[in-house]
């Protein structure tokens, strides 16, 4: 019979972006007592990186620990966004049981499928909370059947399906076992109680042979690289001399120079952990995620993890625009390389390739937010550089090329069903199926070949005015979609001229397109400067100033305004690149370019293509 260390759980709390897990875990650390009375805690505590409190997503996964009434709960906050699936899977190895959050009026989501599905394969039980039932449009019965339903759909067993319900409200700190939101308790309590109740505990086993593994990693410039992982077996204590199993079958021996136990959101010292605990580790510089640490006469790698393959690419390059090495404090190639091998360090699902040029990498990674966060934390870090449009990467199965195809669920309006099915379609879209609840909102869920997404989300906001809401997941690869897909139909503004924006020059050309800057920009040869009504890219002088006679009253200029122009984010310029056109990204501006700046120079590169393809 083997002991359980009735004193410890291990669990991931899983869910859809934004249905309230993070705030669910600000909660727990707050209500287990973890905090001192005193202590300010910020709310989303576990969100620690500014674009993950700006956007209210989990990027990264984190770790803490709460004490319960004499029993430590580890918990994993999971990110929800399918790009970041990677670590989700990881995650799951390390844990028992899982708390799945459901939101109480949207119910199951395409990310909710997506990490239920990865908890079933690992045999996990969930325990279902329902959350946000105090809000007016609540449904929490429906919500519990649609789950029911999705685990069935995806092959749970008997024991999987008889999952607990525990009804919350995260920002309240409230919960119930029962779904009238009346009958809230002011506090958590049953919450904690189910996890000790239904989470098994893990096995000790501190008597055998030890085996850890990595699932995470994380980097210090004082320790080098950290594995992040669970004991599965054994004990392990600073000081001793271990073997780490790599990935390739070969061993590598050192020691342990410092071990971190969790608890609250500090990572603390400890001198030793035992089976079942959650640590990390430092003193191996070159380990890796899925390797395992054994004893040195007893060698027993645990079966590697596996690593979600990049599904698309980008070229990042440094910048050689005309404005190049203005706003940046890192420009140059070495730095920006550097950069990229330091994401390698902690971001697995990351490839960072060279090209024939010093000044180009390709970075493959799971989708486009995934590339985009990198992007966009490089420019707050002070760097400057330039990113060609994203391209999904091709893969050969079987001798049969194969692309990445994303289940897509849309809620819209019924007056938008129409259009939204038409510009699927286009998209080589194929419908699964389509849900009409009666509310005028109706569901369909699409496959669609990843590359039909790239830029859909502009077109789908103006498709539904705003009132859509669209959730996509890497589905599977299938056989490649010959033609083209999706891409954009409008041409681009282009300048002709290197000088300042005027308001002039601007009314000349603002009945030909949308705007992309405002009056006073600095702007150059070859810059986009807005998108095209019609299908062809033009070249117009937006720094043309007015003549000046003296014909004219002193004040009848005032009279005169423009259209707002659009002024895109940086997720809104990616979607816009085309193939010949180049982002340039710096601390302080993004801009749109052609990557022939000169217009003749332009013609004659387009010229010669076109004969190439004849």
């Amino acid at each position: 019979m083997t002991n359980l260390r009735e004193d410890l759980r291990n669990i991931a709390i899983i869910a859809h972006v934004d249905h309230g897990k993070t705030t669910l875990v600000d909660q727990l650390l707050k209500q287990s007592g973890t905090f001192r009375s005193n202590e300010q805690v910020e709310e989303r505590a576990m969100d620690s990186n500014d674009i993950e409190r700006e956007r209210g997503i989990t990027i990264l996964a984190k770790n803490t620990a709460v004490n319960y009434e004499g029993t430590r709960i580890n918990i994993l906050d999971t990110p929800g966004h399918a790009d970041f699936g990677g670590e989700v899977e990881r995650i799951l190895k390390m844990v028992d049981g899982v708390l799945l959050v459901v939101d109480a009026y949207e119910g199951c989501m395409p990310q909710t499928r997506f990490v239920l599905k990865k908890a079933l394969e690992q045999g996990l039980t969930p325990i279902v909370v329902v959350n946000k039932v105090d809000k007016d449009s609540a449904r929490p019965e429906e919500v519990v059947d649609e789950v029911l339903d999705l685990l069935i759909e995806l092959g749970a067993d008997e024991e999987q399906l008889d999952f607990p319900v525990v009804y919350a409200s995260g920002v309240n700190g409230t919960a119930s076992l029962d779904p009238d939101p009346s009958k809230q308790e002011e506090n958590m309590k049953c919450l904690f109680e189910k996890i000790i109740e239904h989470i098994p505990a893990p096995a000790d086993t501190r008597d055998e042979p030890l085996q850890f593994q990595v699932a995470l990693l994380d980097y210090n410039d004082f320790l080098g690289r950290i594995g992040i992982g669970r004991v599965f077996r054994g004990k392990i204590h600073v000081g001793q001399s271990v073997a780490l199993s790599k990935l390739d079958g070969t061993v590598k021996n050192f020691r342990v120079t410092k071990i971190f136990g969790f608890f609250g959101l500090k990572r603390e010292e400890i001198q030793e952990a035992y089976s079942g605990d959650l640590i990390a580790v430092s003193g191996m510089e070159e380990i890796n995620v899925g390797e395992t640490v054994c004893p040195q006469d007893n060698i027993d790698p645990l079966p590697p993890m596996r690593i979600d393959e990049p599904t698309l690419q980008m070229t990042f390059l440094v910048n050689n625009s005309p404005f190049a090495g203005r706003e940046g404090k890192w420009v140059t190639s070495r730095k920006i390389e550097e950069r990229l091998l330091a994401q390698l360090q902690t971001d697995v699902s990351l490839r960072v390739d060279p090209t024939d040029s010093p000044d180009a990498w390709t970075v493959s990674g799971r989708g486009e937010l995934h590339l985009s966060i990198l992007v966009e934390n490089m420019r707050r870090e002070g760097y400057e550089l330039q990113v060609s449009k994203p391209k999904v990467i091709i893969r050969e199965i079987d001798g049969v090329k194969c692309e990445p195809v994303e289940r897509v669920q849309i809620d819209v309006p019924e007056e938008s069903l129409g259009s939204i099915i038409e510009s699927l379609n286009e998209r080589k879209g194929e419908m699964v199926d389509m849900i009409n609840d009666g509310t005028g909102q109706i569901r369909l869920i699409f496959m669609v070949p990843a590359r039909g997404l790239i830029g859909y989300t502009t077109e789908f906001m103006s498709l539904t005015k705003g009132f859509g809401i669209i959730n996509h997941t890497f589905d599977s690869y299938k056989p490649a979609v010959s033609g083209r897909v999706g891409g954009r139909r409008n041409g681009a503004l282009v300048s002709m001229e290197t000088g300042k924006a005027t308001t002039y020059g601007m009314m000349q050309i603002e009945d030909r397109g949308v705007l992309f800057l405002e009056p006073g920009v600095e702007i150059y040869e070859g810059m986009v400067v807005g998108q095209n009504n019609r299908d062809a890219d033009i070249t117009v002088n937006i720094t043309k100033m007015k003549a000046k006679t003296n014909v004219r009253s002193a004040n009848k200029d005032q009279t005169n305004v423009i259209k707002a122009p659009k002024i895109l984010t940086l997720e809104e310029a990616l979607e816009f690149l085309d193939e010949d056109e180049y982002l340039e990204v710096t601390p302080e501006s993004i801009r749109l370019r052609k990557q022939i700046l000169n217009k003749n120079e332009r013609e004659k590169a387009a010229k010669k293509s076109r004969s190439a393809e004849q």
